[in-house]
């Protein structure tokens, strides 16, 4: 790894990152995690109900909420709400959140019910979707805390942490984490999904500009690795 970057960092270098938990009292579980200037709000909401098809067969559910404030970015962004419906980034990526947290989640110990993550990007400068489902894992987490001590479940129904990073190459160097500078302009974009064990949940991988090898692939994925 050589060369710096437009923030000073070196190519394999995370932004700083904090997770603030318990950032909205009023939800059963919630984290504030910031990664540089993006800063996304998550809040876990446990309903005590499940979606019709999984009524009376004993399981939960766990799905994801995704939007983006006016204001989040250097410019005005309309309120979906007034367009009358969601956009399809905003779709794809409450969606990519939901695999995410469900893919470490053990329905049957969770009964009956449903936890709704949902995510809201405060402020954005690239890596909102990772930023959102690492956030939201805490605050999911932290609901299901909630559970345990009051007895509703007997069992924790997550496996494992999951988080997720960006990875991407820019000017041909492979580098993590991307701001919006750097993912605007890159000639591949990446964001990678994996377990605390190491296991890979979701790799969304696009060439932008220009196709990359196998090899680029793997020295992107051990970025994420170690992001």
């Amino acid at each position: 790894m050589v060369g710096m970057r437009t923030d000073g960092r070196k190519p394999d270098d995370l932004r700083p990152v904090t997770i603030e938990p318990g950032a909205a009292p009023f939800a059963e579980g919630s984290a504030l995690i910031t990664a540089g200037m993006t800063r996304v709000l998550c809040t876990a909401s446990v309903q005590e109900e499940v979606p019709p098809f999984l009524k009376g067969k004993g399981r939960g559910w766990v799905t994801a909420e995704y939007s983006m404030l006016p204001r989040a970015t250097s410019t005005r962004t309309p309120r979906e709400i007034t367009r009358g419906r969601p956009e399809g980034r905003t779709q794809e990526i409450q969606r990519l959140i939901g695999r995410a947290l469900r893919s470490v989640t053990d329905f049957a110990a969770l009964g009956e019910r449903t936890i709704i993550v949902d995510c809201d990007c405060l402020q954005a400068d690239g890596g909102t979707r990772t930023a959102a489902i690492t956030g939201g894992w805490v605050a999911l987490a932290l609901a299901i805390r909630g559970l345990l001590k009051a007895g509703a479940i007997t069992r924790d129904p997550l496996a494992e942490p999951v988080a997720a990073v960006s990875v991407g190459i820019v000017g041909g160097q492979a580098v993590l984490d991307l701001p919006y500078i750097e993912d605007s302009g890159a000639d591949v974009d990446m964001n990678i999904v994996m377990t605390a064990s190491g296991r890979l949940v979701e790799i969304q991988g696009t060439a932008e500009r220009s196709p990359f090898s196998e090899t680029d692939l793997t020295a992107l994925l051990a970025l994420a690795r170690k992001g």
